[in-house]
């Protein structure tokens, strides 16, 4: 046989192994990772001894000829049945590693959203055990306070990422978000920073179970701060008694001083006291004009909005007391109570 011919049989097998699918075993798809440091010489050859490639050297030879070869990522891969020697080789050149999803969510505390990242599949963990002043020191923010600094929102990540990665990232996310929103605030609101806007937010964020509220909840509070009348706000009161709220808050709880306590102490608390999203950010930078100064619960998620402390407490008598009157804090002293 000439040379020719061994040639053109040769390039035709080449041409035939690259369109003919990968057998895969027991028609399953099969999960590989690619390590930092590996060549596709090992790569091929470990998936050589799995039987999934039956021809290394085709492999080789269309890493050359196309120059791809120094261009494989590092990260899991998945093959799938029916997938084309070509396909295996596309999506190694560009990449298409297995991407995992880890989703914060609006309204979590620091401690709830490390814990989910402490609890995630596949992300490699560094700071378990941590302060959160070690964590705030590991990403590089050793001098700020944890609480609402991360921006809720899904990330996703591949296999060998770390907690740090996704921490950095959410960081940035937030502060990136902030750093574009603040100079388009409206005119007059009572924040001498962008941190007291954040703060606000995530009151907002913790007071709001219908989203078209956000607006007016925000204009509440700033009504309240224009007045010099304390906030009132049971989601401060509750991130105040950390472990020791069991689910309920009592009068007591509304009479103990923390910095935390918005019913004892006048102004915004000293941090946020959740995450606050994209959305409760807007309301606190972007206020309803509203004169209403107090809300109450529905039992529905919605807010029963009043301009006068007499409105309010016929609100609540309504809504929280079932129409039955009895002594509660505005009702009896004439204190302005927004619970």
């Amino acid at each position: 046989m000439s040379a020719a011919l061994v040639i053109g049989a040769f390039w035709i097998d080449y041409r035939d192994y690259l369109s003919s699918p990968l057998p895969l075993p027991d028609e399953a798809p099969l999960i590989f990772e690619i390590k930092a440091g590996s060549s596709l010489k090992r790569v091929v050859d470990d998936l050589a001894e799995q039987a999934v490639i039956e021809k290394p050297r085709y492999i080789l030879l269309n890493a050359r000829l196309t120059g791809k070869g120094t261009q494989i990522h590092t990260g899991e891969y998945r093959l799938e049945p029916g997938m084309q020697v070509r396909d295996f080789l596309d999506m190694l050149y560009q990449g298409k590693v297995i991407q995992y999803s880890l989703t914060l969510i609006e309204g979590w505390n620091f401690r709830q959203m490390m814990t989910t990242i402490h609890t995630t599949p596949h992300l490699e963990q560094t700071t378990l055990g941590f302060s959160d002043k070690e964590i705030m020191q590991a990403i590089g923010h050793s001098d700020e306070h944890p609480e609402g600094r991360f921006m809720p929102d899904t990330y996703r990540f591949t296999r060998g990422m770390s907690d740090i990665d996704i921490l950095k990232r959410a960081y940035n996310a937030m502060t990136t978000h902030l750093a574009e929103q603040w100079p388009q605030r409206a005119v007059g609101l009572p924040y001498e920073t962008s941190y007291e806007a954040l703060i606000m937010a995530s009151i907002v964020e913790k007071e709001t179970g219908v989203p078209e509220e956000r607006g007016t909840i925000a204009g509440v509070f700033i009504n309240r701060l224009e007045k010099r009348m304390r906030l009132q706000t049971d989601p401060t009161v509750i991130y105040g008694m950390g472990e020791y709220y069991d689910g309920n808050i009592r009068r007591r709880d509304l009479r103990t001083d923390t910095p935390y306590n918005t019913y004892t102490r006048g102004g915004l608390p000293p941090t946020p006291i959740a995450m606050p999203g994209r959305e409760a950010i807007h309301a606190a930078l972007h206020p309803e004009q509203t004169e209403y100064l107090y809300f109450v619960s529905r039992g529905d998620g919605s807010h029963k909005f009043s301009r006068t402390l007499q409105e309010h407490n016929e609100a609540v008598i309504k809504f929280q007391l079932k129409g039955r009157k009895r002594s509660f804090s505005s009702y009896k002293n004439n204190e302005d109570d927004n619970q």
